[in-house]
């Protein structure tokens, strides 16, 4: 479980994120949506200690953000980007980051296997990251995420390069992740693709949550998800 309590970033004179508040629970999706510069990178960066917060805080599976950062890390499997070294393989990339996150030598070996195979990688395992497609580079990105098996994931954009097989692939392994009890928290301009896997969503405006609840709630203030954010935006004064 994520929770999240007035959480506050500023950069120079701007108030990126302003006392934001959410619950993400164990065993669903959580869409965090908004325009671009509306504050969801910040918070999802501050979220995985990558950013400090200047104000408010959070737990993840009962470990505070802000005193226990190392215990915060090993909860958590985090996208933004593909994040990959170049000069390693696919497979050494994951492998590199099962070691990093404490995964067993007498696992590891199998584990990796496993996510090439999971996500369709295998026959690009000894090829260098660097060499890869953008789409292929996503995939290793992803079974990087997942090689320490983390309870709570963090996916901002999970889908963007892939075509629509590698989509499919990771709209199933989502949803067999909160299956299984994960907590996932999802960022993307994918309305369609949140609809598809979230079970509650929260919107930021201006750095702020402008509405928060099951998607159903969320929906019935409009048509659609679209239409919502659509409306926020024109709402710049």
């Amino acid at each position: 479980m994520v929770e999240v309590t007035g959480l506050t970033k500023g950069f120079s004179r701007l108030i990126a994120v302003d006392k934001v508040s959410f619950v993400a629970p164990a065993g669903e999706v959580f869409g965090l949506l908004g325009e671009n510069g509306a504050g969801k990178t910040t918070t999802l960066r501050m979220l995985a200690t990558l950013l400090i917060p200047d104000g408010g805080t959070a737990t993840i599976n009962g470990y505070d953000l802000v005193r226990e950062p190392e215990q915060v890390r090993r909860q958590l499997g985090v996208l933004f980007n593909p994040g990959l070294y170049d000069r390693l393989t696919a497979r050494e990339n994951i492998a590199y980051f099962g070691k990093l996150y404490g995964v067993p030598a007498s696992e590891l070996s199998e584990r990796v296997d496993g996510l090439l195979t999971r996500f369709g990688i295998e026959e690009y395992a000894h090829r260098r990251a660097g060499s890869l497609s953008r789409g292929m580079r996503q995939r290793v990105a992803l079974a990087r995420v997942l090689v320490h098996d983390p309870p709570v994931l963090i996916l901002d954009e999970p889908t963007t390069a892939l075509d629509v097989a590698g989509t499919r692939l990771v709209h199933e392994f989502i949803s067999e992740a909160r299956e299984r009890g994960k907590t996932i928290i999802l960022s993307s301009h994918n309305m369609a693709e949140v609809e598809k896997l979230c079970q509650r969503v929260a919107i930021i405006h201006r750095g702020r949550i402008a509405l928060e609840g099951t998607l159903h709630q969320v929906k019935a203030q409009r048509d659609s998800l679209e239409d919502i954010l659509l409306g926020l935006g024109g709402d710049r004064g």
